[in-house]
């Protein structure tokens, strides 16, 4: 699942491979952006912002966000394309291809970044500053902590599974006040932790034991023993049609 830290190595491996390349191909598979052709311009920056991510090429900025299930798959000209695909980039012997992205546009290299001013501290990026993201947290007291974390204006770069995850190692169900959190500075910082430990490899882990099985806390491990006390993990299905993400939690050390 894309979060921050995915997106951050997927823009570091874009950057490797495309920068400093001249386009030889770009097939934008969107209606609206589907004339654009950029083939014959320099890649000058790949970059990311939260979930955000930039490839900027000569007077442009292409934009795409993965949502759900995005990826971008970069290999030689060899590498399959099929009807997923919604861009190729092709420099050199170089081909990447944006994969059921959630958003992909086309925008003006010189304002690009406008599309990502309401997002909150980036916790990946240079502007990172737990006081703001504390102050953005608490602002609002009553919401549920899982709720206050997706926000990505209050802090860029947390999913679904560091949502969880978070929860659990702080001691707090999904579902409770950030009025509960006593140091949020320190949750905020364990967040970036998470991230920034995780910001180059593509399996993600957060319990600090990289073997198989071993990677999450309570995150997909619904009915499967609490890590630290054995109690089963409990989860939570958003109702139909509901914008709510699913939850997990230990009923024992989770209050």
């Amino acid at each position: 699942m894309p979060e921050g830290d995915t997106v951050f190595h997927t823009a570091a491996t874009l950057r490797e491979k495309l920068v400093g390349l001249t386009l030889t191909r770009c097939d934008v598979r969107v209606p609206r952006y589907a004339t654009v052709d950029l083939t014959g311009q320099v890649v000058d920056e790949v970059l990311s912002r939260g979930k955000h991510l930039f490839i900027r090429v000569g007077w442009a900025s292409i934009h795409s966000h993965m949502k759900m299930d995005g990826t971008w798959r970069v290999g030689n000209r060899r590498m399959r394309v099929d009807h997923r695909a919604r861009i190729i980039l092709e420099a050199g012997d170089v081909r990447a291809v944006g994969v059921d992205l959630g958003v992909l546009e086309i925008l003006e290299r010189d304002d690009d970044v406008a599309v990502v001013a309401h997002l909150g501290p980036d916790l990946l990026g240079d502007d990172w500053d737990p006081k703001l993201a504390v102050a953005n947290l608490t602002a609002d007291p009553d919401r549920p902590l899982s709720e206050a974390l997706l926000d990505q204006r209050v802090l860029a770069g947390v999913g679904n599974v560091y949502a969880n995850e978070l929860c659990f190692v702080t001691g707090h169900l999904p579902t409770a006040p950030v009025s509960s959190v006593a140091d949020p500075l320190r949750l905020v910082s364990r967040a970036r932790d998470m991230l920034w430990v995780n910001r180059f490899r593509w399996n993600r882990c957060t319990t600090g034991d990289t073997r198989g099985g071993r990677l999450m806390w309570v995150y997909g491990r619904a009915g499967q023993p609490c890590r630290r006390c054995g109690t089963p993990i409990a989860h939570r299905d958003p109702p139909d049609g509901s914008t709510e993400r699913v939850q997990y939690w230990c009923p024992v050390c989770q209050r």
